[in-house]
């Protein structure tokens, strides 16, 4: 059965007028169908390039990167990404903004736009379908970019720290909702993310990246021996200290 992600060596480097700069070097890893991965590491390391790359929007120096046995550049419309902002549109309404990556790709069907219903009635967005973004707070908004995002039915969301605009409260609340949909749908995802706890409580797997240029140092699997209901569950599990402190300890030794 193929994987659905797969990087093989992967390396890139910038080229600038001042010459070159290597910001991945020599990383492979494979993530299974409905796994949830999170990349820590040292600021600077080229988490969010290593993104880049697997959502196909830089080139690969050397290496391959493959989606369920594909090259990326052959299914790249098939990966979902969420940015540190939600990016949504001021002068569209919330479903307007929701609809639009269907309406680009003419995928506007009656199916699809239901489908949506569904999510704006399950993740609490529904009545505020018809209202503008200046309207919402910053944890409804995330939730109507993760809706934007699922809409497209991706094989693979990635998740640029989608977090870090938000208050503290509000990113441990929307964290929460956001990791426990991505795990009752089951959907593959990769998440960067400067917050250890983020990554520990979401994660089944923790990939940390050494400094620049990021290599894969080490992968830590995640697992508790009573499985939690949510994302804000497993921070109060026992093992979660352990996994923070033994994370911790590999990027404060770079």
């Amino acid at each position: 059965m193929e994987k659905a992600l797969s990087l093989s060596h992967v390396t890139f480097t910038y080229h600038t007028c001042q010459g070159e700069t290597k910001a991945i070097d020599d990383v492979s890893f494979d993530v299974e169908k409905g796994e949830f991965i999170a990349i820590v590491g040292p600021s600077g390391c080229g988490k969010s390039t290593l993104l880049h790359l697997i959502a196909n929007l830089l080139p690969v120096s050397k290496g391959n990167i493959l989606i369920e046995g594909r090259p990326v550049s052959l299914v790249s419309e098939n990966i979902g990404y969420m940015l540190q902002r939600d990016h949504l549109l001021e002068h569209r309404t919330i479903l307007q903004n929701i609809t639009l990556g269907l309406e680009i790709q003419k995928k506007a069907t009656r199916k699809n736009l239901e489908r949506i219903n569904d999510m704006l009635e399950q993740y609490g967005l529904y009545d505020f379908r018809n209202v503008y973004p200046r309207q919402l707070s910053g944890g409804m908004r995330q939730r109507a970019a993760l809706i934007r995002t699922l809409a497209l039915s991706p094989e693979l969301l990635l998740l640029d720290e989608p977090f870090s605009a938000l208050d503290y409260q509000t990113r441990l609340r929307v964290s929460d909702d956001i990791g426990t949909i991505i795990k009752t749908k089951k959907i593959t995802a990769l998440l960067v993310t400067h917050d250890l706890s983020e990554a520990v409580s979401m994660a089944d797997r923790v990939i940390v990246l050494s400094s620049r240029p990021g290599k894969v140092k080490t992968i830590v699997p995640i697992h508790f021996e009573t499985a939690p209901e949510s994302p804000e569950a497993a921070r109060n599990a026992p093992e979660f200290k352990d996994y923070f402190n033994r994370i911790w300890k590999e990027i404060k030794d770079e």
